[in-house]
């Protein structure tokens, strides 16, 4: 069986922490992975683990001086996109179509499936904008991997969490009919 490619789209979520260990998982797993970073998830996360951990180049620039139509580039190599964590923010832009970053401009030119593993305060997963935009990513045909319930960085409880890793996987890997 040909190798998967997974292009990870990582946004500036607290829960961000987790990519490299989900980049980890998803290679040791057989998978290809490209990771496209955000300028708010390279607060997070470094640019250099995830190129490590992952053996490919790191993608956040829209336009450098090796531009190379990326988000068209990226969007037809991966077999899957998935954004985790995918921020309340960024599920508000590419739900609206706004293609104002490489990640956002990737995901609304890809032809393959979209997954989200959304990580944000409850406060903002209960929002009816959130919620609404996440329906609306649904009804595109993309998968939204809810966040679980537990602690929350700022202290308080609630839905928000990033899902588990191997939920994440789980979810991945039945996409792409590989259970």
């Amino acid at each position: 069986m040909k190798k998967k490619n997974i292009l990870l789209g990582i946004t500036g979520s607290i829960a961000a922490y987790k990519a490299p260990s989900l980049v980890r998982i998803l290679v040791k797993e057989g998978f290809d992975v490209k990771c496209v970073l955000t300028d708010a998830g390279a607060r997070f996360v470094t640019a250099e683990t995830l190129k490590t951990l992952s053996r490919n180049r790191v993608y956040s620039e829209m336009f450098s001086d090796d531009y190379d139509d990326f988000h068209i580039s990226l969007s037809k190599w991966a077999d899957i996109i998935l954004v985790a964590p995918a921020t309340c923010d960024a599920l508000a832009r590419i739900s609206s179509g706004r293609c104002e970053d490489l990640l956002s401009a990737t995901v609304i030119s890809a032809r393959c499936p979209v997954m989200f593993a959304p990580a944000m305060n409850s406060a903002m997963w209960s929002h009816p904008a959130t919620k609404e935009n996440a329906e609306r990513l649904k009804k595109r045909g993309a998968v939204i991997i809810p966040p679980e319930k537990g602690e929350l960085a700022c202290g308080d409880e609630g839905d928000g969490r990033l899902a588990n890793l191997e939920k994440i996987l789980s979810a991945v890997k039945t996409s792409l009919g590989k259970q």
